[in-house]
Formats: C-alpha cells, structure tokens, sequence
C-alpha cells in the first residue's frame, strides 16, 4: 500500500519521519550525546565572570595569583592612630623597640629571643617650640625562635609602612611585623650584595615612595682594630610594599657624607638613622658616630657625634649642621620628623654604651638647630626605634 506500512524497520537506528525514512548510525548517535555532555560540562567548569578575582587567588598557579595580588594599593595611612587636640597642642601615640643585643637571649628557654615594644605620647605646642614626651608604665615582650649563631630578636629601628607596623633584626637580618603582642616574619635580608648566607645588619629604615629603605652601618666592616673585612655595610635594601627585595649598592653615598662632614677613610662614620622627607625632597641622616682615626671597638663608645646631615636625593648637594653640644657617649639611633611641622620638627632617640653602662635619651629640636626638649633619660636598657604608630 503506498504510503503505508512496508516491513520490519531494517536496523534498530532506522528512524520514519512522515513519509521520509531517516536512517541514523548507532555510533553517531552515542558521538552526538558525549559533544552535548562534554560542552555542557565545560560551561559548568567556567567560573563567573562576577567571580574572577575570588577564583583566581583561591585556585590559580603562583604566576597568576602574582599577576592578582599586583593590583594591591599601597596604604598611606600615616600614622596609624589620629591624634587628639588638647589645651597643651596635639598629642601623638608613639612606639619604642629595643635592642637588648646578647641579653635579647631568653634564660628560660633554649630557643626563644625576646625584645621591648613601648608606648607612649608625644605632645607638641601649637607653634611648634614644644615638645614633651610620657611613656606608659609597662612595656610589651615580643618574642621569636628565629636566630643566627645563637643571637636573635636584636631590633634597630621601628616605621609604619604600608599600613603596618614593621622592625629589623640587626643579626638575622628578619623584617618583623610588629602586631600588639608579636611579631611576625615578613621577609629575611640576605647580607651585602645577596651573595652572602648571613643576615644584613640592618641599622636604619625609610620610607620613600611606595618603597621601604632599610640601611646599615654604612661604613667599611673591619675586625675590631679596624682592619677591612668587606663592604657589605655600605648596601641598602630595597622592599616593595609587596615583599619584593632589591639590592643597591650605597657605597658612593655613605662615602660622600662622610667625606663632607671631614671623616676621610681609615676614618669612618657610622650610620643607625636615616629618614627620607617628601617635603624637602632630601635625605636626612642624625650619625651615631665618626672619627678620623680608624676603627677600635673600645674607643668607638666614646665618638658620639652631634650632626645633622641632609643630601639631596642624588646625594651632590650635602649640607652638614652640629644640634647641641656635643657628649661624645651619647649618639642619635632613630629618629622621626613630627608630623603635622611640615618636616621641620624632629623627635630622636639617644643611646649610651660606656663601659658596659647603657642608658636611652629622647630629644626634640628643628631643622634650625633649636632644641625643644633636652635630652630626657627615660630608660636603661638600650631602644634603638621610634615611630609615630
């Protein structure tokens, strides 16, 4: 009958459609339905457009979680606590660190190095002619396992950067960051140009741009009868807001200061503060000590300077100034412009070691040489950082 059932269909994928005989193969079928199972499984496996940035840092490969967290922004909140208006003038939070040197070594603890993290307020007059400074009565101890030759936790200098709250250890060459009751390791300085397995002695830190410096000695280490050992000390470390570490040699730098101020090599001068102003444009250095004679360690103690010095950023224009009289066992270790002075302001810490006799002082004075607060002992145990946190 025409049109109407003719048989058995011939094969099981034969398939009438109206009066049209489609004949589909077995395998092309079972090929069609993986396609369909294998795009819808590939949509399902896309992340959200919405979602990118949460998949990529929580499942991406180390060079695309870089490529992410590139896009952080720099924190510039300076400093971290506002400060308060009172009848006196505005009064500012401040944090100390210490450098205990061998007695950071914990008697109760085979593996522990401890540090003291003080606070306390600093006060300046409106006209900015005075300042005065009240510590809190007790201190916190931060402590660390980290160690290099059995030393650790020997903290030089204190700076807010990028938000936070940062130290270096002068022996293990540790960036901590300092939290309210610990510290947390952020990245290790290897020492001079990197090529060394020991720790940078880092002395001074700085913040320039979105950058933070952090400095040593700046002169030549010698043994302790001053003879040369190797320029390691004359490097500076670079570190980005994001962990990353560059090495500059400062050589010429640290030389030419030296140089100006009248300490011609074997002579020396030895660097433990250094502060970039964004305002003047300039570096400014407070050295701990100088000499025209060559390095002795027992003679060091007593070659405190008074001096001021400030370079302009390619370091060709030098300007060297005296801030008070002179005691030749008392020599600057940190120090910090006042904010809210324009950078006309600085508040410093004072170090004495004489003869196993250590003490720390805390002075004020401007940029003119006018001293706002006389050199004030506040404690004996030697702190080598200050900063407005």
């Amino acid at each position: 009958m025409p049109g109407g059932y003719k048989g058995p269909v011939k094969g099981v994928g034969d398939l009438r459609v109206g009066s049209t005989l489609v004949r589909v193969k077995k395998n092309i079928v079972l090929v069609s339905v993986i396609m369909v199972l294998l795009v819808l499984l590939l949509f399902l496996l896309l992340p959200d457009g919405k979602n990118n940035g949460a998949a990529l840092s929580e499942y991406s490969r180390g060079d695309d979680l870089i490529k992410f967290t590139s896009n952080a922004i720099y924190n510039r909140t300076y400093p971290l606590t506002p400060p308060v208006s009172t009848p006196n003038g505005r009064k500012y939070r401040i944090g100390l660190i210490s450098d205990l040197d061998t007695n950071s070594k914990a008697s109760d603890s085979k593996n522990l190095w401890y540090a003291y993290y003080l606070k306390g307020y600093l006060t300046i007059n409106a006209y900015h002619d005075k300042v005065s400074v009240q510590f809190d009565d007790d201190s916190t101890k931060l402590t660390s396992q980290l160690s290099q030759g059995g030393r650790g936790m020997e903290l030089s200098e204190l700076i807010c950067f990028n938000g936070k709250l940062y130290t270096v250890d002068d022996r293990t060459g540790v960036v901590y960051e300092v939290q309210e009751k610990a510290v947390i390791p952020w990245t290790i300085l290897p020492d001079g140009d990197a090529s060394s397995g020991k720790g940078f002695k880092g002395e001074w830190m700085a913040r320039k741009g979105d950058n933070l410096f952090v400095g040593g000695l700046g002169k030549e280490w010698t043994t302790v009868t001053g003879e040369l050992v190797n320029y390691f000390p004359q490097w500076v470390k670079v570190i980005s807001y994001q962990g990353s570490v560059h090495h500059l040699p400062w050589k010429n730098n640290y030389n030419a200061m030296r140089q100006k101020a009248g300490y011609d090599y074997p002579g020396y001068m030895i660097h433990e503060s250094g502060v970039w102003s964004s305002v003047h444009k300039r570096w400014f250095f407070l050295p701990r000590r100088a000499s025209n004679e060559k390095y002795e360690e027992q003679a060091d103690e007593r070659r405190a300077t008074n001096l001021l010095i400030s370079c302009c950023e390619e370091f060709k224009d030098i300007k060297v100034s005296k801030i008070g009289a002179l005691n030749p066992i008392r020599g600057f270790s940190s120090f910090k412009f006042v904010p809210g002075t324009n950078d006309e302001v600085i508040v410093a810490l004072k170090t004495e070691e004489d003869q196993g006799k250590i003490a720390t002082y805390v002075t004020a004075f401007d940029l003119k040489g006018n001293i706002l607060l006389e050199d004030e002992k506040f404690s004996d145990v030697k702190f080598e950082g200050i900063e407005f946190i």
